[in-house]
């Protein structure tokens, strides 16, 4: 791959994006956008009262990140952003026509997740969203850039680990499509 990284940091709720992903542009020097401080007041809302967004929902907010994401790769910067890219769309959507975009998948099983979920305070997303959350996941296909990376590792490991390994997929232009850990 050519240029430096555009890294988006994914999965449900809960998974642990906001770490990774700071971490991961602290690691890279680079700047990092959390993506739900873009949502619009009326998916705040409706999150807060537990109703799932539906992709009509989720468009603008979207196009946001998306926009961020051109950005970088127009002026050739490195960027992280955390959003969940529940969907193969989403992540279409906000890959745009960047060759540099590099989708980190953070998985976990749903108790898991809900018991990270039930222990946050400041956060507007309720437990009860994980099951449309989970219902919405379409994991990263072979053909996507994407590292996975189960969440029962530590943020530290994982960024540790991304960070070889994005390192690896962009100056030697060796692909990582697909790898898990």
């Amino acid at each position: 791959m050519i240029g430096p990284p555009i890294v988006v940091v994914m999965g449900v709720a809960g998974c642990g994006k906001s770490s990774v992903g700071r971490g991961l542009a602290q690691a890279l020097g680079c700047v990092f956008i959390e993506g739900d401080q873009h949502h619009p007041p009326a998916n705040i809302a409706k999150m807060s009262s537990g109703i799932p967004l539906t992709d009509a929902d989720r468009e603008g907010w979207l196009a946001v990140l998306a926009g961020f994401i051109a950005e970088a790769d127009r002026d050739g910067r490195e960027l992280v952003v955390a959003c969940s890219a529940l969907k193969r769309r989403y992540r279409d959507q906000l890959r745009g026509t960047s060759l540099r975009v590099v989708f980190l998948h953070l998985r976990g099983d749903k108790a898991l997740i809900a018991s990270r979920m039930g222990a946050r305070t400041a956060h507007f997303m309720p437990t009860a969203l994980i099951d449309s959350q989970f219902a919405d996941l379409e994991p990263p296909g072979p053909d996507e850039a994407a590292l996975t990376y189960e969440i029962t590792l530590t943020a530290d490991a994982i960024v540790a680990d991304a960070r070889l390994r994005l390192a690896a997929m962009f100056e030697t232009g060796g692909g990582a499509a697909g790898e898990e850990t």
